[in-house]
């Protein structure tokens, strides 16, 4: 018989590691020096891919989470990722004598603002919220920036396309998710609102939330 006549055992892709799984401590280890080393959040799957099998990822960083609170540095989550990040308290020593600030443009705080509270949404939501035609600059400057990327289209005539924000967003303001959005009261303790109503938010100021708009029909 030839060697292509014999059958190939192939080994099965889930099948369980044939040596242990490390200590929880030489997991947090190696979990600590991954993301260390990364630009940008690292996700769960993403730390799965590079352990050896069998290391609990999601427990582990939540003992290095407690490890780092009170120190220099913080184990936080941003989107689905995690990072290392200052401290929030230390962060002025970190400024600069002189920062070098991009403005927004009244109309893209207003977009961003929409985007974010709304999220996703489609350029004619955001139009007919604002009550203005949106420019193609003000969505150029918002991606450029990084702070909203494109979703998924929307199952409409037309299957317009939406924005959501970006992990680089939540990253920026120090929020975890969307849902950590402040909501108008904390905005205008902040000095970040005037009395108007911000376009797309509702003029109550009892209503400390803001609920996240979730769309029904999407298509990948």
């Amino acid at each position: 018989m030839s060697e292509d006549e014999h059958p190939r055992h192939e080994p099965a892709a889930d099948m369980p590691s044939l040596f242990p799984a490390p200590p929880m401590a030489e997991v947090e280890r190696m979990i600590e020096a991954v993301i260390f080393a990364s630009a940008e959040p690292v996700t769960v799957a993403e730390l799965q891919t590079r352990l050896p099998q069998g290391c609990d990822v999601p427990e582990a960083l939540q003992h290095l989470r407690t490890r780092y609170a009170g120190r220099g540095v913080h184990l936080v989550r941003v989107g689905e990722g995690w990072a290392m990040r200052t401290a929030p308290d230390l962060g002025w020593l970190m400024h600069k004598e002189q920062v070098e600030t991009r403005r927004l443009s009244r109309a893209a705080i207003e977009t961003l603002a929409i985007i974010a509270y709304h999220q996703p949404v489609t350029r004619a939501e955001i139009e007919e919220i604002r009550g203005v035609a949106l420019s193609r600059g003000t969505i150029d400057q918002l991606m450029e920036l990084e702070w909203i990327r494109l979703g998924r289209r929307r199952m409409t005539p037309g299957r317009p396309v939406t924005f959501v924000v970006t992990d680089m967003f939540l990253d920026h303001f120090g929020l975890e998710s969307a849902r950590d959005l402040p909501g108008l009261k904390e905005l205008r303790a902040a000095g970040l609102l005037d009395s108007r109503p911000m376009p797309g938010t509702p003029a109550n100021d009892d209503e400390d939330e803001i609920t996240i708009g979730q769309s029904e029909l999407f298509e990948d």
